[in-house]
């Protein structure tokens, strides 16, 4: 059910966002081109603000809700398959039909046939390209920690590090006391080689992937222009109703 809170958190980001235009009632061009958030963490709510009414209109459309199940909770295990029926209708049921392994070798799974996936495809237009970009794009300081490990520098000083958090007797521990792991790193010299190497090992991952990285920003920038569109009120008219529409 946390998943569920989670959606139902998005709510009062939409009427945060819908306010971003002004006060002033749009007119002519501002219609055409509705003003989009200045900050990066904005443009992140306004999208995903977005996203959640999409989510929730589809639902419907299913005639579920994850405000109404989240709310539901009867103890008897009826709330819980209503729980795994919405499940499915968010994510999707079956063998998934997107699936990307990364260079760290973990493999990333998706479906095409629930809520969240439509909402995708009316935001970013490509819902398997999007799929593929954002992945590839949110795991690129994981794929430079692996490179990272292959480097002769870093393993000698990982080396001194487990030197250090190892007891004068017995093995070394899995998880050492967090105190002696940190005075260890700067001893050993690992923090010191970490800050050297993972900028340029970071740049040579974001080089690497660069047409990843120039899809993710074009579909973003659809799916923030597409969310703006919304909360103009142009396909969202319940906005209005609810008298959030700009003063």
């Amino acid at each position: 059910m946390r998943l569920l809170r989670a959606l139902g958190a998005a709510a009062p980001v939409v009427l945060a966002l819908v306010a971003l235009g002004g006060c002033a009632a749009p007119t002519g061009a501002e219609r055409d081109a509705p003003a989009l958030p200045r900050t990066d963490r904005e443009r992140d709510d306004l999208i995903k603000a977005a996203q959640q009414v999409l989510v929730e209109r589809c639902l419907a459309g299913r005639g579920l809700s994850s405000k109404g199940v989240a709310d539901e909770g009867r103890g008897d295990g009826r709330d819980d398959a209503a729980d795994r029926r919405l499940q499915g209708a968010l994510f999707g049921r079956g063998r998934p039909e997107l699936s990307i392994t990364l260079a760290t070798g973990y493999t990333v799974k998706a479906h095409t046939d629930g809520c969240l996936a439509a909402a995708q495809r009316e935001l970013y237009g490509d819902e398997r390209r999007w799929f593929r970009a954002q992945v590839v794009v949110n795991n690129l300081r994981a794929e430079a920690g692996l490179r990272l490990k292959d480097d002769p520098d870093y393993r000698a000083a990982q080396g001194r590090w487990a030197h250090c958090t190892t007891p004068d007797h017995g093995p070394g521990a899995e998880r050492p006391d967090p105190a002696v792991a940190a005075r260890c790193a700067r001893e050993s010299g690992l923090d010191e080689v970490r800050a050297r190497l993972e900028p340029a090992l970071l740049d040579q991952v974001r080089a690497d992937r660069r047409d990843q990285l120039t899809t993710y920003r074009q579909l973003r920038t659809r799916a923030l222009h597409r969310a703006a569109d919304l909360y103009a009120g142009r396909t969202v008219p319940e906005n209005q109703e609810k008298g959030s529409t700009p003063s």
